[in-house]
């Protein structure tokens, strides 16, 4: 995906983000193995290099590790977020203080790595479920403190974000209907809450449950852990008239059968908080 149609994350939050990191992992006393091998003055050239192919996503971060460890630092991106890399792509250089670069180096690769497996898992799905109409969509299961990046990264490989927290949509779940007494009275304080620019999306679990959502205007349906058959009869139901969502037990030889029952959207909480790391290294680059 080009990185111009990628929404810009806020500078304030790359920046709060990677301090929080670099503090964790300098603690009181630094990088006391880069203070006790390397004079002060040291500067190397170094590079990140992919390991692994895949989609790539957090470059922002990356950098801020350098640049809020040594403003003085110079970091070279040679790609976007988005851009697809292969073992032994160059993704950028880095020159300046060798003990500045060598306290952000890990937490430049954590959040390279971490968010580009994010993009790269996405990706892999997208693309399988390419052909049909179906959205691959991301969760509330996130990292705390990075949900705004691993969102980021699932629209890098092609997905597209849910609600970003409790507070941007309303999302009637089992328990909400269980303690509510119910799936009529559950959207119906709904409804008698949500201002005009909140939707209202409520879960089912059976065919049975989807005909009573029905009922009421409603603006989405999750499909929740129905088996083929049984969303393509919800489709069927559906008709076009809400957003239909299916979740449950996707991976990414499920996919292409989920998308092929007509379904709008497939969430799929794994994609962030399981999606494996994809492998970055950071190597010395000597200079003549």
């Amino acid at each position: 995906m080009p990185s111009s149609a990628l929404p810009s994350l806020p500078p304030a939050r790359i920046n709060q983000a990677v301090t929080l990191a670099l503090a964790e992992d300098m603690g009181d006393a630094g990088d006391i193995t880069s203070a006790a091998v390397l004079p002060a003055h040291a500067t190397a050239h170094a590079q990140i290099i992919a390991r692994e192919t895949g989609c790539i996503a957090g470059l922002g971060l990356a950098e801020a590790a350098f640049a809020l460890s040594d403003p003085a630092i110079r970091v070279t991106c040679h790609l976007d977020d988005g851009a697809d890399v292969t073992p032994g792509t160059a993704v950028l250089d880095v020159e300046g203080n060798a003990r500045a670069i060598l306290g952000a180096e890990r937490v430049a690769l954590n959040f390279l790595g971490h968010l580009s497996g994010i993009a790269s898992t996405t990706q892999a799905i997208v693309t399988a479920v390419a052909g049909h109409r179906a959205k691959i969509c991301c969760t509330r299961k996130t990292t705390p403190g990075l949900r705004i990046f691993e969102k980021h990264a699932v629209r890098t490989g092609g997905g597209v974000n849910h609600r970003f927290g409790l507070y941007d949509g309303i999302l009637i779940k089992d328990n909400h209907i269980a303690i509510a007494g119910g799936i009529d009275p559950a959207i119906e304080a709904a409804l008698a809450q949500a201002g005009h620019m909140v939707s209202v999306e409520v879960e089912v679990d059976d065919l049975a449950q989807l005909h009573q959502a029905l009922v009421h205007p409603v603006d989405a349906i999750l499909l929740d852990n129905m088996t083929t058959d049984e969303l393509a009869e919800a489709v069927k139901i559906i008709d076009g008239r809400v957003i239909s969502e299916a979740s449950g037990r996707v991976t990414v030889d499920t996919a292409p059968a989920i998308a092929a029952t007509g379904v709008d959207l497939i969430s799929v909480g794994w994609i962030t908080h399981s999606a494996p790391c994809l492998d970055f290294g950071l190597d010395y680059a000597p200079t003549d």
